[in-house]
C-alpha cells in the first residue's frame, strides 16, 4: 500500500475525486493501481508535461486509454489559475465530466500535489453543476482541507 490518498465527494449525480499525481510518492504502479480500483471514467490532468515527466507519469493517459478511461491534459504552473491550455481545453473537459457525472460515474482531478489545481478543477465543476461556491468549496475542504490553494483558484473555479 502507497497511502496515496483519493479524496471524494458526490456531485453531479455521481462521483467526484481528486489525488495527488501517481508517481509523486515513487510508486506510479501502485498510485495507478489505486485510481484504477476507484474506478474513474473520465480523468482530468491539471500538472504540467514536466511534472509529469519529473514523476515517471508521462505514460498516464495511454494507461488510462487502454483501460477505456477519457482523459483530458489542462495544464496549469503549480500555484497558477489559468494557462492557453485551460482557457482553450476546459469547455470540452466540462462537459464530458458533467456528463460522466450526471450518468453517475466517477470523475477524477490530480495534479501534482492533489490540492491547488486539481481542487480547482473539481470546484469549478461543483459549482457548475448548482452547488453555491462557498457552500461547494467548505464541502469540497472537508474531504480535502488543502483543495484551492489560492484566491486566483478560488475565483476561477467560482465563475
Amino acid at each position: 500500500m502507497t497511502g496515496f490518498t483519493i479524496s471524494e465527494l458526490a456531485a453531479g449525480g455521481g462521483r467526484l475525486a481528486l489525488c495527488p499525481m501517481p508517481g509523486r510518492g515513487g510508486d506510479y504502479a501502485g498510485d495507478l493501481a489505486a485510481i484504477l480500483g476507484w474506478g474513474p471514467s473520465l480523468v482530468l490532468t491539471m500538472a504540467t508535461g514536466p511534472e509529469l515527466a519529473a514523476m515517471g507519469a508521462l505514460g498516464l493517459s495511454g494507461d488510462l486509454a487502454a483501460r477505456g478511461i477519457g482523459w483530458h491534459h489542462l495544464p496549469v504552473a503549480d500555484f497558477g489559475a489559468d494557462s492557453a491550455a485551460l482557457r482553450e481545453g476546459w469547455g470540452a473537459a466540462s462537459q464530458a465530466a458533467r456528463a460522466e457525472l450526471a450518468a453517475g460515474r466517477g470523475v477524477l482531478a490530480h495534479c501534482l500535489g492533489g490540492c491547488g489545481r486539481s481542487g480547482m478543477a473539481v470546484l469549478r465543476l461543483m459549482v457548475e453543476a448548482g452547488e453555491a461556491p462557498e457552500a461547494a468549496l467548505a464541502r469540497l475542504r472537508v474531504v480535502r482541507p488543502c483543495a484551492v490553494e489560492t484566491e486566483a483558484q478560488r475565483l476561477w473555479a467560482a465563475r
